[in-house]
Parts: C-alpha cells; structure tokens; sequence
C-alpha cells in the first residue's frame, strides 16, 4: 500500500468521523491538501488533515453567508 493510498484512507476516516453538516467541505479539502502535502514533503497525511479543517470551515463560512442573503431579502429569486 502507498503513502498516498494512506493518506487517502486517512483523510476519508477524518471526513467520516464528521456530522454530514460538517463533512460539506472536508472532503475536497483532504483530496487537495494530501496531494498538495504528498508533492511538498512527503506529508500527505498532514496536508489531508488540514485540507479538511478549510475545507470544513470554508463551507461553513459560505452557509453563514447564504443564510445572512437570504434572511436579508437577497436571495435569488
């Protein structure tokens, strides 16, 4: 098995371990931080853990977002 396959599962258990709500982001945001740490260290683990946390977080910061347009009169109609 690679690092990267590792990684990969690793991240996957991170995002799994998340409610649904808070999982919106962690995905994507594993996905692209364990490569981007695989490329520059060797750290793909690392990376996918905090590809996770923004991930999560910029999800989060778009629904705040969302929801303050929506209560305000802005939302698409």
């Amino acid at each position: 098995m690679t690092r990267s396959s590792i990684a990969l599962a690793a991240a996957l258990l991170v995002c799994g371990a998340t409610s649904a709500a808070s999982a919106k982001g962690c995905i994507k945001g594993a996905i692209v931080g364990g490569v981007a740490g695989h490329y520059a260290g060797h750290h793909g683990v690392l990376g996918a853990a905090a590809g996770c946390l923004y991930g999560r977080h910029h999800a989060r910061e778009q629904e705040k977002q969302q929801q303050q347009t929506q209560v305000n009169g802005q939302g698409k109609l």
